[in-house]
C-alpha cells in the first residue's frame, strides 16, 4: 500500500507555525514511506476565506520546500461531488432532512441545560413522517449509530475509544446546499484514497463523527495521528503575542527555511540528542510513531539559534541570492558596491537573520552615514590623528586591496609604532563606517574599496582637525 497524506488548510488567514508543522510531518511521514504528499485547500467557508490568503499558503510552502505530489485540490471546485455523494446518504436512509429552526434548537438547548443533561440535537428531525413545513429549506443531517462506541488506534496518542451515545446527528449540508467540514473532508479523503492524517488534536472530537461516515460510505478510514498543541512560554496555547506569525513573515524577519523546518521537526520530535538535521536526514530518520504525546513549548531563542548556524553552514548559493534580494528591497544600488557574496561570506559570522546582515551592510552601498556622536567622541581624537594620518598613506599606497595585506600592513604598523592594536583600529573602524562596530577591519575597509575607504579616512582626520581647532 502507498501511504498517502494530505495537508488540508482553511484559507481564512495566514498559514502559521502550528500548520507549518503539521504540513512538515504529513511531508516527512510521506516521503520516509516512499509515499505522496497531496495539497488541498478546504475552502468551503465562502465567506471567510480569500485568495490572498490561499496565496500566501502555497507561497509559505514552496518557500519552505514543502512541495506537494498533488493538488491543490479547492473544495469549491468539488460540490458536485459533495452533493452525490449526500444524495447518496439520503436515497439509503443515511441521512435526513432536518427542519428545526434556530430558535427551536436554542429552546432545546436552555432546557437541556436547565435538566443537566449535556446540550445535543436530540434527533427529532431523524424518523419525521410529516410532510415538510413550508418555505422551509433544511438542513442535511447525517443519521449516526444510535449504540457501539467509535474505536480507533491514534498513531501519537494510542487507542481511543468514544461512546456513540455522546455523538449527535451533526449537520453534513446547509440550507443553501453548501457541504460542512466533517463531511468534505471524509469525501475528500475517501477520493483521494488518503491513507493517513496527521492534524492538530484539536480535531480528536472531530474524527470520531468522521469515522462514522466513512463507515457509512462503505470506505477503509485512514489511519489517524493527531499532534500535540504548541505552546507559549506562558502555557497558554500559542498565538500572535508569542510569534505565531504568519511563515511568511518569518521569511521578511531574515530567517531561513532551513532553520525553520529544523525548529518545527524538533518541536515535538526528537532523535536522540541530536539539533541539526539536514533535509535528508530529516527524511531518513523521521517516525511518525514517536512524536511526543505531550505540548511542545515554542521558544523564539532557539529558533534564533538555529538561523544563525544555517546562515553560515551549507551551501551559500540561495542564502546569497535572498540576501541579495533584501538589499535590493532595502532601496540599495547593488551596482555600486562589493559583490553580495562577498558582504554575505563576511557578514555571516556574526548575524543572527539576514534583516540584521542587511542592516548592518548598508555602509558598504551607501555614502559615508555620518559618525555616531558617542563613538566619535570617544575614538575620534586629536591624539590619533597623526598616526592615523600616517596608516592611511600606507594603505593609500598599497598595490593589492585584499584583506590578508590590508590586515599586514596594520599589523606591521603597529609593530613599528608601539600603538596597542585596539587604539589605532577602534578610530579607524569608526571612521570608514561611522560606528565602534563592524565586522572584522581588514575584511571591511577591502568591501569598501580602497579609494573610498581612503576618502573617508580623510574625511575623518579633517573633522578630528575642524573639531580641535574650534
Amino acid at each position: 500500500m502507498t501511504i498517502r497524506t494530505r495537508f488540508a488548510p482553511s484559507p481564512t488567514g495566514y498559514l502559521h507555525i502550528g500548520g507549518v508543522r503539521t504540513a512538515l510531518f504529513s511531508w516527512l511521514h510521506a516521503c520516509h514511506n516512499g509515499g505522496q504528499f497531496v495539497m488541498r485547500i478546504e475552502d468551503t467557508d465562502r465567506l471567510r476565506s480569500t485568495q490572498a490568503s490561499v496565496d500566501a499558503i502555497l507561497e509559505g510552502m514552496q518557500w519552505l520546500g514543502l512541495d506537494w505530489d498533488e493538488g491543490p485540490f479547492y473544495q469549491t471546485q468539488r460540490f458536485p461531488r459533495y452533493t452525490e455523494v449526500i444524495n447518496e446518504l439520503l436515497e439509503h436512509d443515511l441521512a435526513y432532512p432536518c427542519y428545526c429552526s434556530r430558535e427551536a434548537l436554542e429552546t432545546m438547548r436552555e432546557q437541556q441545560k436547565a435538566a443537566g443533561i449535556k446540550p445535543r440535537y436530540d434527533r427529532r428531525c431523524r424518523d419525521r413522517t410529516a410532510p415538510p413545513p413550508p418555505g422551509v429549506e433544511p438542513v442535511i443531517r447525517f443519521k449516526n449509530p444510535l449504540e457501539g462506541a467509535v474505536e480507533f488506534d491514534d498513531v501519537i496518542r494510542g487507542r481511543i475509544v468514544i461512546s456513540n451515545q455522546e455523538l449527535d446527528d451533526l449537520i453534513i449540508a446547509r440550507p443553501d446546499g453548501t457541504p460542512t467540514y466533517n463531511f468534505t473532508v471524509v469525501v475528500d479523503d475517501m477520493d483521494m484514497a488518503i491513507t493517513d492524517v496527521i492534524r492538530g488534536d484539536d480535531h480528536v472530537n472531530n474524527t470520531p463523527r468522521q469515522i462514522n461516515i466513512f463507515n457509512a460510505l462503505g470506505a477503509q478510514a485512514p489511519r489517524y495521528a493527531h499532534v500535540p498543541m504548541i505552546l507559549g512560554g506562558d502555557g497558554k496555547r500559542l498565538s500572535k503575542r508569542h510569534g505565531a506569525v504568519s511563515v511568511l513573515e518569518y521569511r521578511e524577519q531574515g530567517f531561513l527555511p532551513e532553520a525553520l523546518l529544523n525548529y518545527l521537526l524538533r518541536l515535538g520530535w526528537s532523535h536522540g540528542d541530536q539539533e541539526i538535521f539536514s533535509r535528508e536526514e530529516m527524511v531518513d530518520l523521521f517516525d511518525l510513531g514517536t512524536v511526543n504525546h505531550s505540548a511542545s513549548t515554542f521558544n523564539a531563542q532557539k529558533l534564533v539559534w538555529l538561523n544563525e548556524h544555517y546562515i553560515k553552514t551549507g551551501d551559500l548559493t540561495d542564502k546569497v541570492a535572498r540576501f541579495g534580494e533584501m538589499l535590493a528591497a532595502d532601496g540599495l544600488n547593488l551596482e555600486h558596491g562589493p559583490a553580495v557574496r562577498d558582504v554575505y561570506e563576511v557578514q555571516m559570522e556574526r548575524a543572527k537573520t539576514l534583516v540584521e546582515m542587511v542592516e548592518k551592510s548598508r555602509v558598504f552601498y551607501t555614502p559615508f552615514p555620518g559618525f555616531d556622536e558617542k563613538a566619535a567622541h570617544k575614538y575620534l581624537k586629536l591624539v590619533v590623528a597623526e598616526p592615523l594620518e600616517a596608516l592611511r598613506n600606507r594603505w593609500q599606497r598599497l598595490p593589492d586591496w585584499r584583506a590578508e595585506p590590508i590586515h599586514d600592513v596594520l599589523k606591521q604598523f603597529v609593530a613599528e609604532t608601539g600603538i596597542k592594536f585596539g587604539k589605532i583600529a577602534q578610530p579607524v573602524r569608526v571612521a570608514i563606517t561611522g560606528t565602534a562596530v563592524s565586522p572584522a577591519l581588514d575584511k571591511t575597509l577591502w568591501l569598501l574599496g580602497q579609494e573610498q575607504s581612503m576618502q573617508r579616512l580623510s574625511h575623518a582626520l579633517a573633522w578630528i582637525r575642524s573639531r580641535e581647532s574650534g
